[in-house]
């Protein structure tokens, strides 16, 4: 089959192939035919070392598509149901997920690491996240798949398998965004915009989104925000719209200390403060012992903004049958595997698109 591979870390382009093949579907796992697929900004992140990945390998983790073949211990889904992936299986079992916590089950995960879900040749190849969803089909675990209606488009399905999740996630999930209050985000790309979409849905009296890209104000506001800026002009707007008090909420969708800093900053005292982005490991946020205590300001990590896949899939499909999740609206270019590296260009450049998808025959 097709797929593009990453030869290895840092690498600037994936290789197309056409001789990857999957391996044997086990016990207790599905072979899925991939549909579609976003380009994500995490993709990038795994190329460049930012987040962990192996190679060789196949990159892709936000993906939709339908079963081809099951193991003989799986029971919850059969051929030819349609499923969105999620890269952080929850095994039902743990010590997270009994705690209601499943979005940080690792069993999946530590075990993504340790077996390849791709052959080229007697080579093996590892799949991102567990997934790898740059390929024409995939092996995952059957727990990594939840079944949705066969009338969803694979391209929302997608989407909602990460950066939906994520930045919606994090709003109602991770802070629990109470209604009439305000709100900060600071970046606009796909999750970013989740965000703000979630702010809405949760019932913010004032949304302010932050970007230097000026062409993503406009997006911005069609998805919910009240206010769009650069961050140049973040601090007149603080004084402005806060009276310099800050926002209750502010949430980083960018992972860089200078934004995670800013948020912290922008903040009220007793207000609420999101991590979104994906940071590197070696990237260090600096807080004064004095203003950890004297602010009483919340800190909050948002992995996977706190996702129960069974639960909030049907849930965030739901608020989209409803007309009041826009998710068609996210989808900016539609792409073909060949077209991979002009996307992963594209989205390097840090212009105004939301969501590429690779749409699969």
């Amino acid at each position: 089959m097709r797929a593009a591979v990453l030869n290895q870390v840092g690498d600037t382009k994936l290789e197309l192939r056409d001789d990857v093949r999957t391996t044997d579907v086990g016990p207790k796992e599905v072979r899925i035919r991939v549909r579609a697929t976003g380009v994500c900004h995490s993709d990038l992140s795994a190329m460049d070392g930012t987040l962990p990945a192996l190679a060789p390998g196949i990159i892709g983790h936000e993906g939709a598509g339908e079963v081809l073949e099951v193991g003989e211990r799986v029971d919850t889904l059969a051929v030819g149901d349609h499923v969105a992936l999620t890269f952080v299986p929850p095994c039902g079992t743990c010590v997270n997920c009994r705690g209601g916590r499943p979005h940080l089950c690792a069993i999946h995960t530590i075990a993504a690491f340790m077996n390849p879900r791709f052959l080229i040749g007697d080579t093996p190849v590892f799949g991102y996240a567990g997934t790898g969803t740059f390929a024409e089909e995939l092996v995952v675990p059957a727990d990594g798949a939840v079944k949705i209606d066969a009338d969803v488009p694979f391209e929302v399905g997608a989407l909602v398998a990460c950066g939906v999740m994520t930045g919606v996630g994090a709003v109602v999930n991770t802070a629990r965004v109470a209604p009439g209050s305000t709100v900060l985000i600071i970046g606009c790309g796909g999750v970013g915009i989740s965000a703000i979409q979630g702010a809405r849905l949760a019932g913010a009296a004032q949304i302010v989104a932050v970007d230097p890209v000026v062409d993503k104000h406009e997006t911005a506001k069609h998805f919910g925000a009240t206010h769009a800026i650069t961050p140049d002009q973040l601090a007149e707007t603080h004084g402005a719209l806060t009276e310099s008090q800050g926002w209750d909420y502010a949430f980083d969708v960018v992972g860089l200390p200078g934004t995670i800093r800013s948020a912290w900053d922008n903040a009220r005292r007793g207000g609420t403060v999101v991590v979104v982005g994906a940071g590197r490991g070696d990237a260090m946020v600096q807080f004064s012992a004095q203003e950890l205590f004297l602010h009483d300001k919340r800190l909050l990590g948002s992995f996977y903004g706190g996702a129960d896949v069974q639960r909030d899939y049907p849930r965030l499909l739901s608020l989209w049958r409803a007309g009041r999740l826009d998710l068609d609206g996210m989808i900016s270019r539609r792409i073909t595997l060949d077209e991979i590296n002009d996307g992963l260009q594209a989205l390097r450049g840090g212009g105004s698109l939301i969501r590429q998808i690779v749409t699969f025959g």
